[in-house]
C-alpha cells in the first residue's frame, strides 16, 4: 500500500490549538518535557501519577487522551560541542556518531465529535469523512477545549512537567515521519501484506487490550533491580523497562478514553446480574463476577474514581526477522515480570493497529481493542521520564545511559535553580577529585571565566600549559616572597574608599587572629591609613607603614585614632612581619608584582611547601586575597572562580577557615564563585563558620566513597533519594569506555552523571604517577603541552597493554 499524504492528508488544517482531522475528529497536541531518567524518587512517581489523575479526571466524557512516546536510534552529533581549543576538538571527534536513543513524548486530546467508538475503522482511514463541524456541536467543542487547557495548565504548573503546543509544521513532520517509518534519508512506501513493512524495516506490535491480561496489582513505580540492594531502594517507573531501557527503535502508545461514569455503572450492573444467573456454569464466571463486584464497590465508595477504557501498545521495527524476534522476546519478558500477557495482532489486525496508533486515527480503535479500568489504574501504564536534558549552556558531563555528552548549567546566571553558585567536591583519595575539578575549570576557562586556583598538590599545571600566554603559576619557595605588596599604589587615584576598606580588612585579619573587631577600632585604622598615604609619597609597604606608626610624630588624626586604637599592641604583632621578624620575607618587596596577574585568566598559586605551616599559610592566603581583590575582579561583569584544592590541609588551622569564610562573604559582591575540594565533609569542622560556608554552597559533586555517605546526607540535608543515588554510584575503569560516576546536585535537582573523556583530555588532567612523569618529560622534549599530549596518546596510551 502506498500512502499519498498529499492527496489524502490525515490533517485537513490546523487553527492554533485545534487540529482538524480527515476522520471527522478534532485534536489538540502538545510536546511534553518529562523529568530525567533516574532523577525521580518513589514519592516523585506517586506525585506525578496523582497530578495526571487530577488533571484528566475532569475532561468531558468521550475525550480520548493519547500519550505517544517515540524512541529512535540516533547518532550523536559531535558538532554540538562548541569550542576551538585542542581539547574541545578532541572531545567533539571522540563522541561524534556515538549511538544513543532519542526520546520524544507527545500528548494528544481527541474530541471524536459525533463518532462513537464502537466498530472502529473498517475502511481506508485516509479517505476524508467529515470536513466541517456538525451543526450544534460548537458548544461541546468549546467546553472540550476549555477543559483541555485547564488540564494542561494544571500539569504545566507542576515542578516536573512542562508542555508546548505543537505547531502546524511539527504536526505535519510527525505525520510524515510516522507513515514514512522515521526514515530520514529517503521517502519510502508502506507495504500492508501478510506482514507490515516500511522501506527495508519490518514492523511488529504487542498490545494490552483486555483487562484480563493485566495483573490486578499495578503501581506507580517499582524497585530498579540494577541499583536496589539491601541498603537502598532505588525506584523506576512501573513500565520503564519498555522506555529508554529497551534501547531499540519503538513507539509506546498509551490511550485512555474517558467514559461517562453512570453509563459504565449501568453496564457493569447488567453484567453482574447476568453472571449471578450463570455462576454455577463455570469457575471463570465466578472469577469475572468477583472482579466486577470489586470494581463496582470501588466506584460506589470513591467519588473521585473515574472509569476509562484503555489501550496500550508497543510498535517496534528492525531490518531482519531474527532481530525483530529478539526485541519481541525482550518486551514479552518485561511484561511477564509485571504479570501482563500481551496480544500480538497479525495480518489485517496488525495493519489496523499501526494505522490507528497515529494520533489522527486514534478513534479508529474499536471497543474490543480496549481494557476497562479505573483512571488511576490506567495511568500506571504511562512512561514518566526521558533522556538527560541539555541546558542551553554550562559544563559538559555524560549521561548514565549512553555516555553521550550532556550540558548542565552550574552557574545559573538567571538564578532559576540556585542563588549561590559556589560548589564543593567530595571524594576520598584516588577517586578523581582533581580530575573532576580539572574538567569543570577547563570548560569554564574556555568560555571566558577567570580562574584562581589555590593548590597544595600541583594538580593543574598540565592543562594550564595548554594556554601558555594566558596563565601564570606562582609557587611559594621557603624564604621567598610571592612579590605581592598590598600597600602598593601606582598613583593617588588608586586610593579610593574600596581600596582603604580592603587594606583595613587585610591588616585587621593579620593582627586580630580572627577575633571580632570593634567598629571604632576599624574606623581608627582607616584614618591612620589615610594619614599614612597623605604623609608618605612613595615606597609604600607594610614595613613603611610600620615605621610610620612607630616613628612619625602624631598628627591630629593620629591623636584621635589612638584613643580607639592600641598602636603598641598592633606594632608588637606586626613586628613578626618586618625587619628581623621571622616572617619578614613574606613582605620583602617595595614593588608590587600583582600587575602580572591582571592580564592572566588562569592564576595558580602552588603552596605545597607551606601546607603544614599555619602562620605562613594564613598570611599567604591573605596576600593572595589582596591581589585578587585589587587586580582580578576590578571588572565585576567578568566571571571568576576561586578554587581551594586539598582544602582539608588548609582547614587544620582555625584562622585559615575564617580567612576562607571572608572569601565567601566577599564573593557576593562579585560575579564569581568559590569551590572547595574535600576528602570528606567531616574534615569541615562542625561550627558556625563551616555552617555558613555550606549554606552558601549550592552545587554539590560527590564521587564514589566506599565508607558511605551518611555524613553528607546529614550535613547537607539531602533527600532520601539523593542518598539512594549516592549509594548507586558505580565506576567502570576497564575496557575502551572508562568512566567514573558523579552525584551532582544543583539546588534541589540531582542525578547521577558520568565522566568519560577522550585520551587527549585524560592526559591533560593527569595529576601524579608514572604516566604524569612521562608526560612531563615529553613536555620538556616538545616545548608545548599540546605536542606532548599528542605524542603521549599516540606512542604511549595506544600501545599500552
Amino acid at each position: 500500500m502506498k500512502i499519498n499524504l498529499q492527496k489524502y492528508p490525515p490533517v485537513i488544517y490546523q487553527d492554533k490549538d485545534l487540529i482538524y482531522l480527515a476522520s471527522g475528529s478534532i485534536a489538540m497536541g502538545f510536546k511534553i518535557s518529562l523529568p530525567e531518567i533516574y532523577s525521580l524518587s518513589e514519592k516523585d512517581f506517586e506525585d506525578l501519577h496523582s497530578n495526571w489523575a487530577r488533571a484528566l479526571k475532569g475532561l468531558p466524557s468521550g475525550t480520548i487522551v493519547h500519550k505517544q512516546d517515540i524512541y529512535l536510534k540516533t547518532a550523536y552529533d559531535g558538532m554540538k560541542i562548541h569550542g576551538n581549543t585542542f581539547l574541545a576538538h578532541a572531545t567533539s571527534n571522540y563522541f561524534n556518531l556515538r549511538d544513543y536513543i532519542d526520546h520524544h513524548s507527545y500528548l494528544f486530546f481527541t474530541w471524536p465529535g459525533t463518532k462513537n467508538i464502537t466498530k472502529g475503522f473498517s475502511a481506508n482511514p485516509f479517505i476524508k469523512k467529515v470536513s466541517r463541524l456538525p451543526k450544534g456541536e460548537d458548544q461541546k467543542l468549546r467546553a472540550f477545549v476549555q477543559s483541555v487547557r485547564e488540564a494542561i495548565n494544571f500539569l504545566d504548573n507542576s515542578k516536573t512537567l512542562s508542555f508546548t503546543r505543537l505547531r502546524e509544521e511539527e504536526v505535519w513532520n510527525l505525520t510524515t515521519d510516522y507513515f514514512n517509518g522515521f526514515n530520514n534519508a529517503v521517502s519510502t512506501d508502506m507495504l500492508l501484506g501478510k506482514d507490515l513493512s516500511i522501506g527495508d524495516q519490518l514492523y511488529d506490535i504487542l498490545a494490552i487490550n483486555n483487562e484480563k491480561s493485566i495483573a490486578e496489582t499495578v503501581s506507580t513505580s517499582k524497585p530498579n533491580s540494577r541499583f536496589t540492594s539491601d541498603e537502598i531502594s532505588f525506584h523506576q517507573g512501573f513500565i520503564d523497562d519498555l522506555g529508554l531501557s529497551l534501547n531499540q527503535n519503538h513507539i509506546v502508545n498509551q490511550v485512555l478514553v474517558l467514559d461517562d461514569r453512570s453509563h459504565w455503572i449501568g453496564i457493569l450492573n447488567k453484567k453482574r446480574e447476568e453472571l449471578l444467573k450463570s455462576i454455577q456454569f463455570g469457575t471463570q464466571n465466578k472469577i469475572t463476577l468477583e472482579r466486577i463486584e470489586t470494581i463496582l464497590s470501588e466506584i460506589n465508595s470513591d467519588d473521585q474514581a473515574r472509569l476509562v477504557r484503555g489501550h496500550f501498545n508497543i510498535t517496534f521495527w528492525a531490518k531482519e526477522n531474527t532481530e525483530l524476534a529478539g526485541i519481541r522476546s525482550y518486551i514479552q519478558a518485561s511484561l511477564k515480570e509485571l504479570d501482563i500477557k500481551a496480544y500480538q495482532p497479525k495480518g489485517s489486525a496488525l495493519h489496523r493497529y499501526f494505522l490507528n496508533s497515529y494520533f489522527g486515527f486514534i478513534q479508529g480503535f474499536s471497543s474490543e481493542d480496549y481494557y476497562v479500568s479505573d483512571l488511576r489504574h490506567g495511568l500506571c501504564l504511562w512512561l514518566n521520564n526521558t533522556n538527560y536534558r541539555d541546558d542551553s549552556k554550562g559544563i559538559m558531563f555524560n549521561d548514565r545511559l549512553f555516555n553521550i555528552p550532556v550540558i548542565k548549567d552550574v552557574w545559573d546566571e538567571d538564578k532559576r535553580r540556585i542563588k549561590a553558585r559556589n560548589f564543593a567536591i567530595f571524594a576520598p583519595t584516588g577517586e578523581g577529585k582533581s580530575f573532576l575539578a580539572n574538567n569543570i575549570l577547563r570548560q569554564f576557562y574556555e568560555v571566558g571565566t577567570r580562574l584562581v586556583i589555590i593548590d597544595l598538590g600541583g594538580s593543574y599545571s598540565k592543562f594550564a600549559k595548554l594556554y601558555p600566554k594566558d596563565h601564570i603559576i606562582l609557587r611559594y619557595e621557603q624564604g621567598k616572597s610571592l612579590g605581592i605588596n598590598p600597600f602598593y599604589i601606582e598613583n593617588p587615584d588608586d586610593l579610593g574608599p574600596e581600596r582603604i576598606e580592603d587594606l583595613t580588612a587585610f591588616l585587621l585579619e593579620l593582627s586580630a587572629s580572627g577575633h571580632k573587631v570593634a567598629k571604632e577600632r576599624e574606623v581608627a585604622l582607616k584614618k591612620l591609613l589615610l594619614d599614612y598615604y597623605q604623609s608618605t609619597s612613595d615606597d609604600h609597604s607594610l614595613e613603611s607603614f610600620y615605621d610610620y606608626l612607630g616613628d612619625r610624630p602624631k598628627s591630629s588624626n593620629r591623636a584621635r585614632s589612638d584613643k580607639y586604637f592600641d598602636t603598641e599592641h598592633f606594632l608588637h604583632i606586626l613586628s613578626e612581619y618586618v625587619g628581623d621578624g621571622i616572617y619578614s620575607f613574606l613582605f620583602e618587596t617595595n614593588k608590587d608584582q600583582s600587575y602580572k596577574l591582571e592580564d592572566k585568566r588562569m592564576i595558580i598559586f602552588e603552596l605545597d611547601e607551606v601546607k603544614d605551616n599555619r602562620e605562613i599559610l594564613s598570611v599567604m592566603l591573605k596576600l593572595i586575597k589582596s591581589a585578587i581583590q585589587r587586580t582580578i575582579w576590578k571588572n565585576r561583569s567578568e566571571r571568576g572562580i576561586i578554587l581551594f584544592d586539598e582544602f582539608a590541609k588548609q582547614l587544620k588551622f582555625e584562622n585559615v577557615l575564617e580567612s576562607v569564610e571572608f572569601y565567601y562573604q566577599a564573593i557576593r559582591k562579585q560575579n564569581g564563585a568559590i569551590g572547595i575540594i574535600l576528602q570528606s565533609i567531616n574534615q569541615l569542622p562542625e561550627n558556625s563558620t563551616s555552617a555558613s560556608i555550606l549554606e552558601n554552597t549550592q552545587v554539590i559533586y560527590s564521587l564514589r566513597n566506599e565508607k558511605g555517605y551518611d555524613a553528607l546526607y546529614r550535613r547537607l540535608n539531602l533527600s532520601t533519594h539523593d542518598l539512594n543515588q549516592l549509594n548507586s554510584i558505580r565506576n567502570n575503569l576497564k575496557g575502551n569506555r572508562k568512566y567514573t560516576e558523579i552525584f551532582i546536585k544543583i539546588g534541589q535537582e540531582s542525578n547521577i552523571f558520568r565522566l568519560e573523556v577522550p585520551p587527549e583530555v585524560y592526559a591533560a588532567y593527569l595529576t601524579d604517577g608514572k604516566e604524569s612523569e612521562i608526560l612531563l618529560e615529553l613536555y620538556k622534549k616538545h616545548g608545548s603541552m599540546e605536542g606532548a599530549i599528542q605524542d603521549f596518546v599516540t606512542n604511549y596510551l595506544k600501545t599500552k597493554p
